[in-house]
């Protein structure tokens, strides 16, 4: 396999463009999810979450929402 490296003129890009480019990436990688290994410490996180959640202390949201809540954090970390 040959690997490609991408460059991206990254101190030339917004908050915006590069949070564009990781979507873009990630439903990418997300088709082949088969095809990827998942390193083990993740079992070991989404465990700890799950208990988290349990015990009341992790809510549940959508990840549209948690989108938009990320922007607007960024957006005001921007604006300070």
């Amino acid at each position: 396999m040959v690997i490609m490296k991408a460059e991206l003129p990254l101190e030339q890009m917004s908050v915006a463009e590069k949070l564009a480019a990781m979507e873009a990436l990630w439903s990418d990688l997300s088709r082949q999810a088969p095809e990827v290994a998942v390193p083990g410490w993740h079992a070991e996180v989404l465990a700890e979450r799950e208990q988290r959640l349990v015990a009341g202390q992790e809510a549940i949201m959508e990840w549209d929402e948690a989108k938009r809540r990320l922007r607007r954090e960024i957006h005001e970390s921007q604006d300070s």
